[in-house]
């Protein structure tokens, strides 16, 4: 049977989870798989965590079913961390299989839901971090959600810890970002609302903190000022399910963003960089085209030589 037009043209949205360890993402993703399973929108789910021990769902592609991670620490000889990242490294090598797989199923999905590690910094700042995400956000509108322990961000220092470090994965990735601010069912999140909407509530907290960080967080701040106002904020659950819909009410925000803002500059880079990549074959072709002309000299009558 042929597809119906609409059905060409539908695309999934990548939920890139990203978050540090201890912040709730991996339940996080389970309560976004069970969420939409129970809205009949099964989605397509990615593991990228080669350390993760025990899975809460059941993964479409799981890089622990492709490399063995602690395999990987004894034949290369590397720490935990030194694992994880050559885990990636080299699942990352296979990964145009992978997009044909999740191309395989783009037009009976809404979602694919991507589980990243919980060392952060292996997926934002590794270049096979970045040519995963590069991937999938030049093939589908792709978005980031950075998980946040709400709990553990109640003292000014953490959040603005957080703050920053959200800001360095939103400047990496160029992609629409939601704030996921976890466990409200232990501690409401409304305290960072307004810490990012009021500067003068913000400016009290950090009034009760005597120590040197104070005058230095004042100043970043500010900084972070412009940052917070193109920032989509949600507060789920990852235990009870509150929020869920609020999170993908963002998620489809920022889809329309992501086709109406991104799309277009990523568009632009690639054809940039194929733009450069044939001047360079050029360049190359043209310069052997010149060195076979030099080389091939002056042609000499040997019958000649041999009579002299």
């Amino acid at each position: 049977m042929a597809e119906t037009p609409s059905q060409e043209q539908k695309t999934p949205t990548v939920v890139l989870c990203i978050g540090m360890a201890g912040s709730g993402k991996t339940t996080f993703m389970q309560r976004v798989n069970a969420h939409l399973h129970s809205e009949k929108k099964v989605p397509y789910v990615i593991n990228l965590d080669p350390a993760v021990g025990n899975l809460p769902f059941t993964a479409n592609i799981d890089i622990r079913e492709t490399v063995n991670y602690k395999e990987v620490m004894k034949q290369y000889n590397l720490g935990p961390n030194g694992g994880i990242l050559t885990a990636l490294n080299l699942f990352t090598t296979k990964f145009d299989q992978v997009l044909s797989f999740v191309e395989k199923r783009a037009t009976s999905t809404d979602y694919v839901i991507v589980d990243t590690p919980g060392q952060i910094e292996i997926f934002t700042w590794s270049a096979s971090g970045a040519i995963i995400t590069d991937t999938l956000a030049a093939s589908y509108p792709a978005v980031v959600a950075y998980i946040i322990d709400t709990p553990r961000t109640t003292s000014p220092a953490t959040f603005m810890s957080n703050m920053l470090y959200a800001c360095s994965i939103l400047y990496k990735t160029k992609l629409p970002f939601i704030l996921v601010f976890n466990k409200t069912d232990v501690v409401s999140h409304e305290f960072a609302v307004q810490w990012m909407t009021d500067f003068e509530v913000f400016q009290q907290a950090l009034a009760k903190d005597s120590s040197y960080m104070s005058s230095l967080m004042n100043s970043m701040s500010l900084m972070l000022d412009e940052f917070y106002q193109h920032l989509r904020v949600v507060g789920v659950s990852a235990v009870t399910g509150a929020g869920m819909d609020d999170f993908f009410k963002a998620v489809d925000e920022a889809k329309v963003e992501y086709e109406q803002e991104y799309k277009p500059e990523i568009e632009r880079l690639i054809k940039e960089k194929q733009a450069k990549e044939e001047a360079r074959k050029q360049e190359q072709l043209n310069k052997l085209m010149t060195d076979m002309k030099v080389s091939k000299g002056k042609e000499i009558d040997i019958s000649t030589q041999e009579q002299q």
